[in-house]
């Protein structure tokens, strides 16, 4: 199993919404849209973070598991 490429994958739609996000900002710039930043965009950063150090995490003991295992 490789979760580098779903951490990639991961990271890739975050890049991409991030950017659709930027983009959206330069239109809908007012009280709603900065809570719904507040609200969803920088919990979600900070949650797609965790994900990403979890998964290596997963992937170094997936890793050492199957060098035992041989």
């Amino acid at each position: 199993m490789n979760l580098n490429g779903q951490k990639a994958v991961l990271s890739g739609a975050t890049k991409e919404l991030l950017l659709q996000w930027g983009e959206t900002k330069n239109y809908w710039h007012d009280g709603k849209s900065r809570e719904f930043e507040e609200r969803y965009m920088l919990e979600l950063m900070a949650r797609v973070g965790q994900a990403t150090t979890l998964i290596d995490k997963l992937e170094e003991v997936l890793q050492k598991i199957q060098k035992d295992c041989e």
